[in-house]
């Protein structure tokens, strides 16, 4: 059972005491791994004895985790996490009910789910924990900047900020990207994510039109968002049933200012490049496709 499956399991159980225990333990996490039982009371607003009752049960549902040392600590599991990013989209009239998972990977899972509206959505949960600390500083340029070393909830929390922010500006100028709905912690509302990662497909009706959408979309995103994916692959460019494309994953994003703006879209644009050729016996040149995406004119076709 995944951690959100926990979550969503155990989330109409909880008590508004269990939420605000929780939500202590969170707060004091930005300071500590494992936060002291005998100061959860003060941020929790709750009476010692009240939080001593709670946290048992809490560890009991998979919700936090205790360590025994020098003193008697508690943190937030991933599961943890996950009820309170999904109690704050519930309150805020975004989430009503869960489905079934759409995709598990590496850093994200993602779920189906109702809306108040009856409106279906996706909802990624990022997880970053599920790689080391070092290589996620080394593959994620913008962990970088943090002289200390941020949580895995932490570091989760940035890459969907991040992922987030990237969709707000994508959408709006017509990039194939879901829409963005709202972000709570590590978790994304966006619009329902219909289709197959293309590196499942073995064959394609036409797949040199696949190829020219997707050449269109990075080119849309670099000359009208600014906006360079960072690592594109048929990993997180899906084909949706009515054979239009959709690129997911946009944590990795730099902007055209980014130093290594032109590196990075060459690297995108030959990773697309290669599978076709690979996959289909599509060949286009590298230097062409670039051309394309950064000329100024409009006279090449887009249609």
């Amino acid at each position: 059972m995944s951690a959100a499956d926990i979550a969503v399991g155990v989330y109409r159980k909880l008590e508004p005491e269990d939420f605000r225990v929780l939500q202590a333990i969170e707060l004091q996490m930005k300071r500590r791994e494992y936060v002291p039982e005998n100061i959860i009371h003060k941020p929790a607003n709750l009476p010692p004895q009240e939080v001593a009752y709670r946290l048992p049960t809490l560890g009991e549902k998979g919700l936090i985790q205790r360590r025994r040392g020098a003193y008697t600590g508690y943190s937030l599991t991933t599961a943890g996490y996950d009820t309170l990013a999904i109690n704050a989209l519930v309150k805020a009239n975004i989430l009503e009910a869960f489905g079934k998972p759409l995709g598990v990977g590496k850093e994200a899972d993602v779920y189906d789910a109702l809306m108040p509206t009856g409106q279906q959505v996706a909802v990624k949960f990022h997880r970053l924990g599920r790689t080391s600390f070092k290589q996620t500083k080394r593959k994620r340029g913008y962990m970088a900047q943090y002289t200390y070393t941020p949580d895995w909830h932490q570091q989760s929390r940035i890459a969907a900020k991040k992922e987030y922010k990237a969709l707000k500006i994508l959408y709006p100028k017509g990039i194939a990207v879901p829409k963005p709905i709202k972000q709570n912690r590590h978790v994304i509302v966006m619009s329902m994510i219909e289709g197959v990662e293309l590196y499942h497909y073995l064959e394609l009706p036409n797949p040199q039109v696949v190829l020219n959408e997707i050449l269109v979309n990075i080119r849309k995103a670099y000359r009208d968002a600014h906006i360079i994916h960072g690592d594109l692959s048929p990993y997180n460019i899906i084909l949706q049933p009515n054979q239009h494309i959709l690129i997911i994953d946009w944590p990795q994003h730099v902007t055209t200012k980014h130093p290594n703006t032109q590196q990075l879209l060459k690297r995108d644009i030959q990773n697309v490049l290669e599978h076709f050729q690979r996959k289909h016996k599509v060949k286009t040149k590298l230097k062409e496709a670039l051309t394309y995406v950064k000329e100024d004119s409009n006279e090449q076709n887009e249609g």
